[in-house]
């Protein structure tokens, strides 16, 4: 993975987009500092695919992070109905 610094990435972009589709992800610094990542849309793709969990993984999680509150018995309140016109 090449390193650009910033003012070399916006300066040569299309060097820059070219590197990162030939070569791979590229990286950009500010300040000496690793900022962000170039990579190509099918890698970005991917890696998004990876990072979400499955159906299956879903629905067989143990905990799945929201729970269902409900009042307690007797205390829901209805909508009230109301006469058709």
């Amino acid at each position: 993975m090449h390193i650009w610094p910033v003012q070399d990435a916006k300066a040569r972009f299309s060097e820059f987009l070219d590197a990162c589709l030939a070569q791979g992800p590229q990286t950009v610094t500010r300040r000496g500092i690793e900022a962000a990542v170039l990579v190509p849309v099918q890698e970005w793709q991917r890696l998004q695919a990876a990072a979400r969990p499955s159906l299956k993984q879903l629905l067989l999680a143990e905990h799945t992070g929201t729970e269902l509150t409900l009042p307690p018995r007797g205390q829901a309140q209805r909508r009230p109905i109301v006469p058709q016109a």
